[in-house]
């Protein structure tokens, strides 16, 4: 997976110099490295090969069945599908079948149609003590803290709607539950990916960066209970928009951040039968799902549940692209993502259908424990500005810095086996993995890339992974890359810490904040329906763009404290 800036493999063999001594390896690939390759144990793990085994030549498939149609799986199996769920929001099941066993399917008369079930991707009481340096820019720009901490003293204000008895189901990749700011919000949770009701963004030992875990944290992180967190940043960690809400967990999307339609509908299926008040997904697909999973997500809100999802990434300059799917049903709320200062993101997604818009551009909160690092170059006492890239391993090394020009096989001239920091000029980032392999299997046990990139925008570049074995790797802008090549040749000493905590870009961020808020709202008036819901963050929010409603803004920037001041005053009971 490969991240740029403003939005978010190969395995290669042990390398095979063939000299006895450091000063003759100079130049030839050192033995033992393994650039850029996943642990042998974690290449697949005994379920993805059973899984592959059982499916190989057969078609994942949502088989419909007629309204007044018996819904059976044991008939799909009786013609050799392998089932994998049965739907009860809509009359489906979702399964796997060859080409011979899709045929006798679609001849059953009971059976309504056969669709493909193709890929979606990414997209108790709460600790009441705090500090105010918790309340993120994100979280501020919501006005969640005018709604709890009215007098901004770190404490969440008694009685006031925090978010409680309200649960929120999160569809994505997981949680790690082992975030301090997560364990008191966590009530329950079933993992798709694996089939076990340990819902941990982890497979065979490979751990995920933690979207879900960032997804939870704008929700309901918790006031005080911060993990390793940023220079300058609070050590309280950050505070989610509604720290009372209990978060049902669904993971659907795997390690790289990819699931099934038919994952999603089970989690879906799964949250409501959890009782859940409102449905998050930061995850999406340009192609539409399908007629089956239009009518669950209808089913779902039929049901009273208010579903939130991403309205997706796909825009650029001078292009914008359309709502991602599930955000397109006009079951769902589709929320677009701003910048700090209310400016849509150029990636956000538009159209008629957005409801409502929410920061996204740069958004601050957990991800899976040490999931991110925080970088430091320092040479001969002096220290320059830098950014980890995305998978780098924690770590630090000291060593020469050799220059390696853009990267290629046998460009680290003066390297040796012995170890040094590789210092990379990155024009090319689509090369940037083979670029990474090819100074490590050289001897870099540390990398500096100098990119075109100021360091006052916000980019961010990922190495593949998870689980990839790499070394401690980051960039620098352009205003510091003519002080980093006057090092070379010097002992520079390159040190990645591991912190629990990340800035994400997306409407994937965005995403949550209006889920949070949906909260809010509820938990201040349990009795309102989910249509009252969403009616009254739409007439409350804060109108961005043109007067009204539009594709770009939608209703405009959601507003917690608007909304609970529309609210009608509670009734007192009668004497």
């Amino acid at each position: 997976m490969r991240r740029w800036a403003q939005l978010g493999l190969l395995a290669l063999a042990a390398c095979s110099g063939g000299k006895d001594s450091v000063e003759e390896q100079q130049h030839e690939e050192c033995d033992g490295v393994e650039a850029g390759a996943l642990p042998e144990q974690a290449q697949r793990s005994p379920f993805d090969i059973q899984r592959a085994q059982a499916t190989e030549g057969r078609e994942a498939v949502l088989v419909r069945y007629r309204a007044k149609g018996r819904v059976s799986a044991a008939a799909v199996q009786r013609l050799g599908g392998q089932v994998k769920a049965q739907y009860h929001l809509v009359p489906a099941v979702a399964a796997r079948v060859t080409p011979e066993e899709r045929a006798r399917l679609a001849a059953d008369p009971d059976v309504e149609s056969i669709e493909p079930d193709v890929e979606v991707h990414a997209l108790g009481m709460p600790v009441a003590a705090g500090s105010v340096d918790e309340y993120t820019d994100a979280v501020r720009m919501v006005q969640a803290p005018k709604v709890w901490d009215a007098n901004e003293d770190g404490v969440l204000d008694t009685g006031a709607p925090t978010g409680a008895g309200i649960r929120v189901c999160i569809i994505d990749s997981g949680l790690d539950r082992r975030h301090p700011e997560l364990a008191i919000p966590y009530a329950a949770g079933h993992d798709f990916v694996d089939n076990d009701e340990d819902p941990s963004d982890e497979t065979n030992g490979v751990r995920g960066i933690g979207h879900g875990t960032h997804v939870a944290g704008i929700i309901a992180a918790q006031l005080g209970s911060g993990g390793a967190s940023w220079p300058n940043m609070s050590r309280g960690g950050m505070v989610g928009v509604a720290p009372g809400a209990e978060l049902l967990i669904a993971r659907v999307l795997n390690v790289h951040e990819t699931a099934s339609i038919s994952d999603v509908l089970s989690g879906l299926e799964w949250c409501q039968s959890q009782g859940a008040n409102i449905a998050s997904l930061s995850l999406g697909t340009s192609m539409d799902m399908g007629r089956t999973a239009r009518d669950a997500f209808q089913a779902a809100r039929d049901g009273g549940m208010l579903i939130v999802a991403a309205a997706g990434n796909d825009s650029e300059v001078g292009h914008e692209a359309p709502l991602s799917f599930p955000a397109a049903y006009p079951s769902v709320l589709a929320v677009g993502a701003v910048d700090t200062g209310g400016q849509l993101a150029f990636f956000s997604n538009r159209g008629a259908g957005l409801s409502l818009v929410a920061p996204g551009a740069n958004v601050y909160s957990t991800i899976s424990m040490q999931g991110a690092t925080t970088p430091d170059i320092e040479a001969g006492g002096q220290h320059f500005t830098s950014r980890s890239l995305l998978f780098a391993p924690a770590g630090d090394f000291t060593g020469e810095l050799i220059d390696c020009g853009q990267g290629e096989s046998g460009a680290c001239k003066g390297g040796t086996c012995a170890g040094f920091v590789a210092y990379v000029r990155l024009s090319d980032t689509y090369r940037l993995n083979a670029i990474a392999q090819n100074v490590m299997k050289q001897g870099a046990r540390a990398i500096i890339f100098g990119i075109e990139k100021s360091e006052t925008e916000p980019w961010l570049i990922g190495l593949d992974g998870p689980g990839r074995k790499w070394v401690p790797t980051v960039a620098v802008g352009r205003e510091s890359r003519a002080a980093v090549l006057q090092t070379l040749g010097q002992q520079v000493h390159v040190n990645l810490r591991g912190v629990d905590y990340a800035w994400f870009p997306g409407t994937s961020m965005a995403t949550p904040h209006v889920t949070g808020v949906a909260a809010l709202v509820w938990s201040a008036r349990p009795s309102m329906t989910a249509t009252e819901v969403r009616t009254v963050l739409e007439s409350t929010a804060k109108d961005l763009g043109e007067s009204g409603h539009d594709p770009r803004y939608g209703y405009g920037l959601v507003q917690a404290k608007a909304a609970l001041d529309a609210l009608p005053p509670v009734q007192a009971p009668a004497p």
